[in-house]
C-alpha cells in the first residue's frame, strides 16, 4: 500500500499532458473502412489513480464495446483488457517513453495478443497488438475526434 502511494504520488495530476499517459486522453477513431470504424476513448486518470478507456467497434453487424484501464502498482503500470467473449487479462508495462509518448505492455503467457503498444506519431495515435516478439501484428491509426 505504501509503495503504491509513493509510486502514484510522483505521477502528478496537473493536466492531461502532464499525467502518465495524458497523451492518450480523448476520443480517437480510425477512418471508416469497409463499413467499420473503431474508436478508443480514454478518460484522465481519476483520484483513484486509474485511467479508464473503452474500445467501440461499429459495423453493419452492430456495436461491440470492450472496457479497459491503466493503473499503477508497486510493480509499475498495468493495462487491464476485457475483450468481448474472452477472459479479462492484465499486461504489465515493459517499456515506457513519456517524452516520445509511447508505452508497451506485455503478457507473454497470454495466447494473443501478448504485446500491446500505444504511441503517438504527431497528431495520430497508433496502437498495435502482436505476439511478444512482434509477430502477427495488427495495427490501428487513430485520429482525435470531438466527443
Amino acid at each position: 500500500m505504501i509503495a503504491n502511494i509513493i509510486l502514484l504520488a510522483g505521477l502528478g495530476l496537473a493536466g492531461p499532458q502532464e499525467m502518465p499517459f495524458g497523451w492518450l486522453v480523448g476520443k480517437w477513431c480510425t477512418e471508416p473502412r469497409g463499413g467499420r470504424t473503431t474508436c478508443e476513448t480514454w478518460e484522465p486518470m481519476g483520484s483513484d489513480q486509474v485511467m479508464r478507456g473503452v474500445t467501440v467497434t461499429t459495423s453493419a453487424k452492430g456495436e461491440r464495446s470492450e472496457p479497459m484501464r491503466i493503473s499503477g502498482d508497486a510493480g509499475g503500470f498495468v493495462f487491464h483488457a476485457e475483450p468481448a467473449g474472452q477472459a479479462a487479462t492484465d499486461f504489465r508495462a515493459a517499456a515506457r517513453d513519456a517524452a516520445a509518448q509511447g508505452v508497451t505492455f506485455v503478457n507473454a503467457e497470454h495466447d494473443y495478443p501478448q504485446r500491446i503498444r500505444y504511441w503517438r506519431e504527431g497528431e495520430v495515435l497508433m496502437a498495435e497488438i502482436s505476439l511478444a516478439d512482434g509477430g502477427k501484428p495488427m495495427r490501428w491509426a487513430y485520429r482525435r475526434v470531438a466527443k
